[in-house]
C-alpha cells in the first residue's frame, strides 16, 4: 500500500531547492515514489493511505551527526565546567557503563530526538570499561527498537591519564584491542547497502585522549574498509593549546600529519578552525558537525560556520552528548545555528533555510548517505510532517521561517524507510513513560556505583 500526504507545504530540500504550497507526496514501500506540485490522481488516491497535510509543513527527516548516547543518564551534572573540567568530573562517571546501562540510555536519547524530527543519526561512543558488555550492540539494539537509522561509530581511547590523556585507566583500551574491536563491529553491523539501516564508522576520540598510532591504524582500518571516520576537533582553545604544546601546530595541522583529511572524513565542533585550517578543510572535502548548543553550554565558543560554507566545507548539525546538551532537540541546533551565526556576523550571516539545509542535505553528505536529505522521487522515505497550525505557529508568514525561528512544533507523523515512527507527537515503538522511569533508575544506579 502507498501513503499519500496531502495538501502540506513541503520543503523538498532537491537540487532546485524547491518549495510547494499545498503539494502531494507518494512513499511506496521505502522511498518516495512521486512529489506532485497540487494533488495526485483520484486512482492512485483510492489505492491508498492518504495523510491531510492541511496545516503542515513536510521537510527530509533531520540528521543528526553528533551525539554521545550513553550521557543521557548523566545529564545535569558538571553544569557550570569548562570542557576539560566537565570530562574529568564525569569520566570516572562513565566508567560505571555497561551494556543494560547505555541500551537504556540510548533508547530514552533516540526517542526524544524522534520526537524533535530527527530520523538518522550517529552516535560516537568511545568509553568502553572492561567489564561492561557489548555496549556498541546495545545502543544498536535501542536505535531498531525506536525504528531511526543509526549511523554509530566504534569509538576509542588509549591515551589515559598517567600517559599524559585525560581519561583514567579504566576506560582505555590498547590499540590492538581497538583495532580487533573496530573489525569485528564493521564485520558484524556495517551495512554498505544504499538503504541501510545501520552503517559503523571509526571514531578514536580527540587528539588528547588518543595516539598518533591509533589515529594512523584507524584510518587504514577505515579505508580498507570503505567506512567513515569521525572525531572531536578545535572543539576548545585548551586542545589548541594542546596541540601546540604536545605536536607544535593547530588541531588539524597534527590531524593531517595521521593520514585524517579527507572526504571520508568529519570532524566535530571546529570551533577554533582558523582561516588555513578552513581552506584545507575546503580543499579537502573534510566535513564538520556544528553543535552550537553544546559549544554555547560549555562556552567553548562560537564556530565559523559563515566561513565554512562560504569555502565550500561540507557542514552538518549535531546535538552533542546529552552531559552538555540537556535539551537535545534536533531542530533545535537549526535554530541555534541561525542565531549564532548571526550574533556574531550579523543579520544576513545565516538564513533559516540554510539552517534547515544543514540538518538536512548537510547531514546527509557528512555520512555519505545520498539517498537521505532530500524528499525527491526515488530517494528514502524519512520525511517529518510538523504542526504549524497551533498557537505557537499561527499566523507566522513563511512556514520555514516558522520551524526554524519558533518553538519545536508538535510533530503530525514522521517516516524512517516508510515506517511510522511518530504520530500525533507520540512515539509509536517504545513507551515513552516506560522509557522515562528506566533512564531515571539507571541513573541513580549510575551515580551510586561512582560513589
Amino acid at each position: 500500500m502507498s501513503t499519500i500526504i496531502e495538501n502540506a507545504y513541503i520543503v523538498t530540500m532537491d537540487a532546485g531547492r524547491r518549495e510547494l504550497r499545498g503539494g502531494s507526496v507518494v512513499i511506496v514501500g521505502n522511498t518516495v515514489s512521486a512529489v506532485v506540485d497540487g494533488a495526485v490522481d483520484d486512482e492512485l488516491r483510492d489505492a491508498g493511505e492518504v495523510i491531510d497535510g492541511t496545516g503542515c509543513i513536510l521537510t527530509p527527516g533531520l540528521i543528526n551527526t553528533h551525539h554521545h548516547l550513553y550521557q543521557w543518564i548523566t545529564r545535569g551534572l558538571a553544569a557550570d565546567h569548562t570542557l576539560f573540567e566537565w570530562l574529568t568530573t564525569l569520566y570516572p562517571v562513565w566508567a560505571g557503563i555497561d551494556e543494560e546501562a547505555v541500551n537504556v540510555a540510548a533508547t530514552g536519547a533516540l526517542g526524544w530526538l524522534a520526537l524533535s524530527g530527527c530520523t538518522t543519526s550517529t552516535d560516537h561512543h568511545y568509553v568502553f570499561p572492561r567489564e561492561g558488555g557489548d555496549l556498541l550492540g546495545a545502543e544498536i539494539l535501542a536505535a531498531q527498537a525506536v525504528g531511526l537509522r543509526f549511523h554509530p561509530t566504534r569509538g576509542s581511547m588509549d591515551l589515559s591519564e598517567k600517559d599524559g590523556g585525560l581519561p583514567p585507566d579504566s576506560v582505555v583500551e590498547t590499540i590492538d584491542q581497538i583495532m580487533t574491536a573496530s573489525a569485528g563491529a564493521i564485520s558484524r553491523w556495517h551495512d554498505p547497502s544504499p538503504d541501510a539501516m545501520v552503517k559503523i564508522a571509526l571514531a578514536p576520540c580527540s587528539p588528547f585522549s588518543v595516539t598518533a598510532d591509533l589515529l594512523r591504524a584507524s584510518a587504514e582500518l577505515a579505508r580498507e574498509h570503505n567506512v567513515r571516520l569521525h572525531t572531536h576537533l578545535a572543539e576548545t582553545i585548551d586542545e589548541s593549546e594542546y596541540t601546540a604544546e604536545h605536536f607544535g601546530c593547530t588541531p588539524l595541522e597534527y590531524m593531517e600529519t595521521v593520514g585524517w583529511v579527507g572526504p571520508d572524513v568529519w570532524f566535530a565542533h571546529g570551533v577554533h578552525f582558523d582561516d588555513t585550517s578552513i581552506a584545507t578543510l575546503a580543499a579537502t572535502r573534510s566535513g564538520v558537525a556544528h553543535c552550537p548548543t553544546s559549544n554555547a553550554r560549555l562556552g567553548a565558543g562560537i564556530a565559523r560556520t559563515r566561513d565554512l560554507l562560504a569555502a565550500g566545507v561540507p557542514v552538518g548539525l549535531g546535538v552533542d552528548g546529552s552531559a552538555s546538551n540537556e535539551s537535545c532537540r534536533m531542530l533545535e541546533e537549526a535554530h541555534q545555528a541561525v542565531m549564532m551565526a548571526r550574533a556574531t556576523g550579523g543579520p544576513t550571516a545565516m538564513t533559516t533555510r540554510t539552517a534547515l539545509e544543514l540538518a538536512t542535505r548537510g547531514g546527509a553528505r557528512l555520512l555519505g548517505h545520498d539517498n537521505l536529505g532530500s524528499i525527491e522521487p526515488g530517494k528514502l522515505a524519512d520525511l517529518v510532517l510538523w504542526r504549524l497550525d497551533g498557537l505557537g505557529h499561527s499566523g507566522i508568514a513563511d512556514p520555514v521561517a516558522a520551524l526554524i525561528l519558533g518553538d519545536v512544533p508538535p510533530i503530525e507523523r514522521s517516516w524512517v524507510n516508510g515506517e511510522v515512527v511518530v504520530s500525533k507527537g507520540e512515539l509509536t515503538r517504545v513507551d515513552a513513560d516506560e522509557v522515562a522511569a528506566s533512564v531515571a533508575s539507571a541513573h541513580r544506579a549510575l551515580i551510586a556505583k561512582a560513589g
